[in-house]
């Protein structure tokens, strides 16, 4: 008889990664939206595919003009900024840009409505953290830690 171990994955319900880095100071554009990236977790520190960042200045873009876009139209538009930035046309693929819009959406800053995607509500992005991020994902992030925090404390006490 040949015993099937059943493997368990430790898969998240909910991720979320912070990174505190210096105050804004630089003028250009495209570093502050690196940097608010990495600062969100949704670029790694040293990391060369760096085209979510051209993702978020096209859809903060849009929002000035209260424009939705399609995924095809986002991929034009990171085109245009990475050939006026002189940078390698990585990470342009269709399939990646609609994987990069879909981390977006799983941290609430971008919503799709009907085949278009928009910064969530066309809001500032500060609106959409304190809203979404620091009063909805954190709490129950920071819960679930404290009840790890217990069971573990009442084992070993």
């Amino acid at each position: 008889m040949i015993k099937v171990r059943k493997v368990i994955k430790d898969t998240p319900l909910l991720e979320l990664t912070l990174r505190r880095y210096e105050k804004p100071s630089t003028i250009d554009m495209r570093e502050l939206l690196k940097k608010y990236c990495l600062s969100m977790g949704l670029l790694q520190p040293g990391d060369s595919r760096d085209v979510i960042v051209d993702i978020m200045h096209s859809l903060l873009k849009a929002k000035k003009e209260q424009k939705d876009l399609s995924s095809e139209e986002i991929r034009d538009m990171v085109i245009g900024l990475r050939k006026e930035s002189n940078l390698p046309m990585l990470g342009i693929a269709s399939s990646n840009v609609r994987r990069q819009i879909k981390r977006l959406r799983d941290l609430l800053l971008v919503e799709k409505i009907k085949n278009c995607y928009r910064i969530t509500e066309f809001s500032r992005l500060q609106d959409t953290f304190e809203e979404k991020i620091e009063k909805y994902i954190l709490p129950t992030i920071v819960s679930r830690i404290k009840e790890y925090h217990k069971v573990i404390d009442d084992e070993f006490s």
